[in-house]
């Protein structure tokens, strides 16, 4: 009996003994290794987030009443409004500017047009100072005449009477030739022409200038130029923009009138040009203004349609009342080319007078005397440089003298 409790006792201790080794072993295997030289670093799993568990404690701060607040000043909203274009802001006036007066232009002008025109006039009187005037020598006058587009029949004209006075005079000195040639020259130009710019209509109606030309020719600048010679003289203008077809071309016409007071009529780019030049005359009668100045579109003088359309304008503004002056600008530079514009512009319309530009740039100032002869009527102004008072009535005498004493 002993013996058997005995055995029973041994049998438990040894199961207790064997379960502790167990429980012993599972907790040795659970610990993590630990590092020789670092502190273990326990992480925690996040907890699942809570509703207010981004809001931070609340600051310590001063509370403010509602006047203390300011209230939104609209500033946020323009800020991500789509953007609005500024109003347009009309430019300041341009300051109207007091033109040169026109007396006494040419005269002012004659050492630069001396200075362009110094072949014909210093050819001429070195050749009629040779002490033997042979058939050569008259040839050699012949040539200069003709390549300062003098024309044929004036040159022949010109050489006739200059033999036979030199003939007739014997002796030669400078002094006499200079002479000589001056009433010969003056004879060719006309003196007996009446040059002004025809400005009065003779009626209760503004007088009435159309200005025509080919393009090129600096048609719209001579019309803007032409307004500072009235104004210049004391005369009120209005100015007709009847140039549709060429970009920009009403803009410099009103470029040119803002600068001395001139008010310009326009209307659409392509528009009707009659229809302009019929409204330019119209408001030119309501504002009672002394001259209504018509600027017209290039016209190529080889297109018959667009000629044509020229007559239309001056047929539209006769209703108005007669056509006091009708301009053709020609560019001096393109020689007997421009007779030959003039011929078909007289055809189309009546010209009355002529207005040569880029006088001061060629040598050729004999086309004053051939377009004259071409068309019998005279050049009344001309185009002596790129300044806005380089328009100059033209004057017979001032104009020879520059070119056989310059």
């Amino acid at each position: 009996m002993d013996i058997v409790i005995l055995a029973v006792v041994i049998a438990l201790v040894a199961v207790g003994v064997i379960s502790g080794l167990v429980v012993s072993s599972r907790r040795k295997k659970q610990l993590p290794p630990s590092a020789p030289s670092s502190t273990p670093t326990i992480t925690t799993p996040p907890a699942e987030p809570h509703v207010g568990d981004e809001s931070g404690p609340p600051r310590e701060e001063p509370r403010r009443t509602i006047e203390e607040v300011g209230l939104p000043d609209g500033t946020e909203a323009t800020a991500t409004a789509p953007a609005v274009e500024d109003p347009v802001v009309a430019a300041p006036p341009v300051a109207i500017e007091i033109p040169e007066p026109t007396a006494g232009r040419l005269v002012r002008l004659r050492a630069r047009l001396a200075r362009s025109q110094n072949t014909l006039g210093k050819g001429l009187l070195t050749l009629l100072s040779r002490e033997h005037l042979d058939d050569e020598t008259w040839e050699e006058i012949e040539d200069t005449l003709l390549t300062a587009d003098v024309g044929v029949a004036p040159t022949q004209e010109l050489v006739d009477r200059l033999r036979e006075r030199v003939r007739v005079l014997g002796t030669r000195t400078p002094d006499e030739l200079r002479s000589l040639l001056r009433e010969e020259l003056l004879a060719l130009l006309r003196t007996d022409f009446d040059r002004a710019v025809k400005t009065e209509s003779g009626l209760d109606t503004p007088g009435v200038v159309m200005v025509v030309g080919v393009n090129g020719t600096g048609k719209t600048t001579t019309t803007g130029k032409l307004a500072r010679v009235l104004v210049a003289d004391g005369r009120s203008v209005v100015l007709g923009a009847a140039d549709t077809f060429r970009a920009a071309a009403a803009d410099q016409l009103q470029t040119w009138g803002e600068r001395v007071g001139a008010r310009t009529v326009r209307g659409p780019e392509g528009g009707d040009p009659a229809s302009i030049a019929f409204d330019a005359v119209k408001e030119g009668i309501a504002e009672g203004a002394d001259v209504v100045l018509i600027d017209t579109a290039g016209r190529l003088h080889t297109k018959t349609g667009l000629m044509d359309e020229l007559g239309k304008v001056k047929r539209v503004v006769e209703k108005h009342g007669p056509l006091d002056e009708v301009l053709l600008v020609l560019d001096a530079t393109t020689g007997q080319n421009g007779l030959v514009q003039a011929r078909v512009f007289a055809e189309v319309v009546d010209i009355t007078g002529i207005v040569l530009t880029k006088l001061d740039g060629t040598a050729k100032g004999g086309i004053v005397i051939a377009v004259q002869r071409e068309l019998g009527v005279p050049v009344k102004l001309i185009g002596l440089g790129e300044g806005p008072d380089d328009l100059a009535p033209f004057e017979p005498e001032a104009f020879v003298d520059a070119l056989i004493d310059g």
